[in-house]
């Protein structure tokens, strides 16, 4: 769907009525981009906080069992 050039961004933002709004993950060729797109999205908002998240690869987390088993080895 999204091609390489494109990164993950984690925002914190406050909308406009004061509430806090976090983890917002929005994809964009840069920073700027997934700014413009959260401020679309949310007329008003302040950014509190923003992280890059590159790659997309996701870990599957163990379950209790597995990690058990490997203690006991």
């Amino acid at each position: 769907m999204f091609s390489d050039s494109f990164v993950k961004y984690s925002f914190r933002i406050r909308t406009r009525t004061g509430s806090i709004v976090e983890n917002l993950m929005i994809h964009g060729r840069d920073e700027i981009e997934a700014q413009k797109k959260l401020r679309q999205m949310y007329l008003g908002c302040q950014i509190v906080d923003c992280v890059c998240h590159r790659g997309s690869v996701r870990v599957p987390v163990p379950s209790f069992e597995e990690v058990a088993s490997l203690i006991v080895r």
